[in-house]
């Protein structure tokens, strides 16, 4: 077999995959597969990074047209790269983030290959590692980093209408309100996509309703710091778990428009009807859960205690912020927060489109080990797997609160990358009988 060290496939990217063996295979290279190849890199481990797409690919195709970061580029970056041609305190569009990995895996040319697929993973039963399927032929790793990140899957949860009359689509495959067809619009996912899309729809002319479910609604920023900033200095980022019933609590914030906050009060006063959970639907008809007021009433007391604990902060260290007694005052509550949609008549309300903001499933169906409980949860510390030679890289807390996010996972994959480097110590290892036949 083709022994395919690091530099030879730098310089010969063409060359087939067919019969290779590598010291350490990643799958994926968005930022997590990015980010191990710069640590494997740094460290001297022969590696290989395999990509059936493009480098970043989630951030070209499988977002909207307006998106941009949800921070702003002097937090949403790796350490060792900045967005030189924008505003610190801007938030970079998609095809920047994406350009911007690309530039990365560049400046350390990271061993990466694209449109290679990988199909299946098996421990091999006759030699040490994995035996791996790809879409170029069967190769062999000692060790393999699944860095597909959690939004593999676009999920739909089964109460969507079978009903030929809507327009149905996940958020993944949303682009533009152009897109969809006239009419009002009901998004179900009130995280930072459903409501960046619904306030999106709504700013196009479009009728929208929003499904609002328990979420967190942190400012966007508060006495002149943005809450990046606020959630690195009172150690929330790095927090290794989550409290409990948290676990899955979407995050409501945006960094569309320069960005702002997300006020879902404001933007029922600016002609958006919020709803509460979206409960079934029936003869064109969908039940609402009489939930709003309490979702809301929830997210209100997220944003205050960020708020209050900043201020804490603040007092504390004998920071010299400008105070912001404006950011506490609320919109009176809309009507259709005081008295709640029970239903809606879908063909009335002149509801064409619905869009599911409803989340992701992670897939890993090719990794075939014995990596996963009995409900398909990969069982790992710190992205280390209860199967030895197997690693997981960019899950939700995989380490810390800011796991998935770009800056949080460059640091798991610091930690990855070395325990990959120490069990090659391990294994380079020779008696001292070995070494004296060997001299």
């Amino acid at each position: 077999m083709t022994d395919l060290n690091q530099t030879a496939f730098q310089k010969h990217t063409g060359v087939t995959l067919e019969g290779t063996e590598i010291d350490t295979l990643v799958v994926g290279a968005g930022q997590a597969g990015v980010a191990i190849s710069e640590h494997l890199s740094k460290l001297g481990v022969p590696h290989l990074v395999l990509e059936r797409n493009r480098i970043a690919e989630a951030w070209r195709s499988g977002r909207w047209d307006s998106l941009v970061a949800n921070g702003p580029a002097w937090h949403d970056r790796f350490p060792g790269l900045e967005f030189d041609d924008l505003d610190a305190d801007a938030f970079a569009p998609k095809e920047r983030v994406a350009a911007y990995f690309e530039a990365y895996a560049q400046k350390f040319e990271a061993p990466i290959r694209t449109g290679v697929e990988v199909k299946k993973v098996v421990r091999n039963s006759d030699r040490p590692g994995f035996r791996i399927e790809t879409s170029e032929g069967v190769i062999q790793a000692r060790r393999v980093v699944a860095a597909t990140g959690p939004f593999q899957r676009p999920v739909i949860p089964p109460i969507a209408p079978k009903d030929e009359r809507l327009t149905q689509i996940h958020s993944a495959e949303y682009r533009n309100p152009q897109q969809l067809p006239e009419g009002a619009v009901l998004v179900v996912g009130a995280g930072s996509s459903g409501v960046q899309i619904a306030d999106e729809l709504q700013r196009a002319g479009r009728k929208a309703y929003l499904s609002v479910g328990p979420h967190d609604r942190p400012p966007r920023a508060y006495r002149n710091r943005d809450f990046c900033w606020w959630l690195g200095v009172l150690g929330l980022w790095d927090a290794e778990a989550a409290q409990p019933g948290k676990e899955h609590v979407t995050i409501a914030v945006s960094g569309a428009r320069g960005g702002h906050t997300v006020d879902f009060r404001g933007l029922a006063h600016q002609g958006m009807t919020l709803v509460g959970l979206t409960q079934s639907f029936a003869d064109g008809v969908v039940t609402f859960q009489q939930d709003v007021a309490d979702n809301l009433a929830r997210g209100d007391e997220n944003y205050l205690a960020l708020l209050d604990a900043a201020d804490a902060y603040i007092a504390r260290n004998g920071l010299d912020l400008p105070e912001e007694p404006e950011a506490r005052a609320t919109y009176p509550e809309p009507e259709c927060v005081s008295k709640p949609l029970v239903e809606l008549d879908l063909a009335k309300a002149g509801v064409t489109s619905i869009i599911w903001a409803t989340g992701y499933a992670v897939d890993f169906s090719w990794l075939q080990v014995d990596a996963f409980d009995a409900k398909g949860k990969p069982q790992h510390q710190r992205g280390v797997s209860s199967e030895p030679g197997v690693y997981f890289l960019g899950l939700p807390w995989l380490a810390r609160r800011g796991s998935s996010f770009i800056w949080g996972v460059w640091h798991d994959a610091k930690h990855v990358a070395g325990h990959i480097a120490t069990q090659r110590t391990y294994l380079a290892y020779r008696d001292s009988a070995q070494r004296q036949n060997a001299d």
